[in-house]
């Protein structure tokens, strides 16, 4: 018995190894999020694209919305995670996230949908090793590759050709802003029927992209 969870055991080792080295080159085939998509919806639109080709709007957009100290910190923004530990325990549920896009991207990519502490614990593995393995270029465009941005659909460029049918790398800024607005909930916001909030939402994002600059 012991034997074969060892073997197991190894087996998962080599298997991870072998994915985060194959995500260096190339997005991932599926995720586990993605199949849900497929399940609930019954579809998936995706349409992975290069790094160069998403543009730089849609790039800023989520930097400036998700995590503006992207470029900065190794993988874990410690002020924005104490800032939603506080709020969150304030408010006696969660309402705010303090995940990075290197975080978002390793759950992801790597992970599942969810808020156990095994599935936390594993996205802060993934998160360091993809932080030193892949670098920031890698780890951002496999998150805009995989992420869900609509009701079965992810990625940029699906998202960008289901609401604006374009491509994303001719994305107007205001286009892209509308877009990293619903990122927090795609399956219930539409940029196309914007609430106050979302609206208020976006100018913000709008400013805020100004300050962003691409390494």
């Amino acid at each position: 018995m012991w034997k074969l969870l060892r073997k197991l055991f190894l087996f998962i080792i080599i298997a991870n190894v072998l994915f985060i080295v194959f995500g260096i080159f190339f997005n991932p085939p599926i995720t586990f999020t993605q199949i849900g998509g497929i399940v609930k919806y019954g579809k998936l639109k995706r349409d992975y694209i290069s790094y160069d080709d998403m543009g730089s709007n849609i790039k800023k957009a989520v930097i400036a919305s998700e995590d503006q100290l992207f470029f900065q910190h190794n993988g874990f923004d410690y002020k924005a995670i104490e800032k939603a530990f506080q709020k969150n325990d304030k408010k006696g549920k969660v309402v705010r996230g303090g995940s990075t896009i290197s975080q978002q991207t390793a759950k992801n990519v790597f992970l599942w949908q969810g808020r156990s502490w095994i599935r936390k614990g594993l996205e802060v593995v993934y998160t360091f090793i993809i932080e030193k393995i892949w670098g920031k270029d890698i780890i951002l465009e496999r998150y805009l590759n995989s992420i869900e941005m609509g009701q079965g659909v992810f990625g940029i460029e699906a998202a960008s050709q289901y609401y604006y049918n374009k491509p994303s790398k001719d994305l107007t800024k205001s286009e892209a802003a509308w877009i990293a607005t619903v990122l927090p909930n795609p399956k219930k916001y539409d940029p196309k029927n914007p609430t106050p909030y979302l609206r208020k939402k976006h100018n913000w994002i709008m400013r805020q992209m100004n300050n962003i600059v691409l390494k």
